[in-house]
């Protein structure tokens, strides 16, 4: 099902570091030729062209149609986060590596815009964690707490719904969504969630004692971790970007908040089938075929036994 409404304002949410400056000529360019206005956040007012209007972040968020990511999938989640108080469609540009969230390539921007324009894409939303208190407060991926430096294990004691489950003792902890349960959670052996469920997992990594298996638990269910005073000292990240640190005593809780984000799809069907090919990448052999599927169709051409 597409979007019913037209985009008016297309937001840009830029990568750090990388290089972006073609992906923004490619969307002014556009815009002159419709009725879309370009906005960029105050942030951005150095790395931007004559074109884009600079806006205060309020105003950015409360008046765009619909965001642009410029980067990878860290790029991708600063947008979701900035947006989760009103989830307008985010598209992401892949200027990264390796992305699961991004969907086109620099050079598939052009038809993307087109579409974008007409409304003729599909939403896909996605839950994120809620977690207080910290300063970083939504994670679409994951919560992780770990050891801090090279100090001793951690130990924390886990309550759902205000009833007390039992601790872990080990490495780290991992709270994670659907979509980040094909990330660490994956690779320290938790299961990966359907994009469609309702769930967050929790799984211990190198687990010494206490709950040493993960443990899946509904959207409604209120998870609150405790900090045991056996416990050294516990780093947290969310969504692999450092939120503070906690120590004897401390508490984060962490619920689900659904329909958190709006992930624009232009073709649902086969970014299912790259991220497919991304997650065997990962861990299981994949064919030559299946690797072709990664290569943009642009630069198909000259590979032996395809077309472009």
């Amino acid at each position: 099902m597409g979007s019913e409404s037209k985009v008016g304002a297309v937001g840009l949410v830029l990568h750090p570091a990388k290089l972006v400056d073609q992906s923004v000529a490619t969307i002014l360019a556009f815009a002159a030729e419709h009725p879309i206005r370009v906005l960029a956040r105050e942030s951005d007012r150095d790395r931007v062209p004559p074109g884009v209007e600079i806006v205060p972040e309020e105003q950015f968020v409360a008046g765009v149609d619909a965001v642009v990511a410029l980067g990878g999938d860290g790029t991708m989640l600063g947008a979701m986060r900035l947006l989760v108080g009103r989830p307008v469609p985010v598209l992401g540009v892949n200027h990264g590596n390796l992305g699961f969230l991004v969907e086109v390539t620099p050079g598939e921007l052009p038809a993307a815009l087109a579409q974008i324009e007409t409304g003729d894409f599909t939403v896909e939303p996605l839950a994120c964690l809620d977690v207080t208190p910290l300063a970083i407060r939504y994670a679409f991926n994951d919560l992780v707490l770990s050891r801090a430096g090279r100090s001793g294990s951690i130990s924390v004691d886990l309550t759902v719904n205000d009833l007390h489950y039992g601790y872990y003792r080990g490495d780290a902890v991992i709270v994670s969504t659907p979509t980040g349960s094909t990330a660490y959670n994956y690779a320290a052996g938790g299961p990966v969630l359907s994009p469609s469920s309702r769930a967050v997992v929790i799984t211990p990594v190198a687990p010494m004692a206490g709950i040493g298996r993960p443990v899946v638990l509904g959207a409604g269910d209120q998870v609150t971790l405790s900090v045991a005073a056996e416990s050294g000292p516990i780093a947290v990240d969310m969504d692999g970007t450092a939120a503070g640190e906690l120590g004897h005593g401390d508490q984060l809780t962490a619920t689900l908040r659904p329909d958190a984000a709006q992930v624009m799809r232009l073709s649902a069907h086969q970014h299912a089938s790259r991220s497919r090919i991304k997650l065997s990448l990962l861990d299981l052999p994949v064919r030559r075929d299946q690797l072709l599927e990664l290569i943009p169709p642009e630069l198909r051409r000259g590979v032996s036994g395809t077309s472009p």
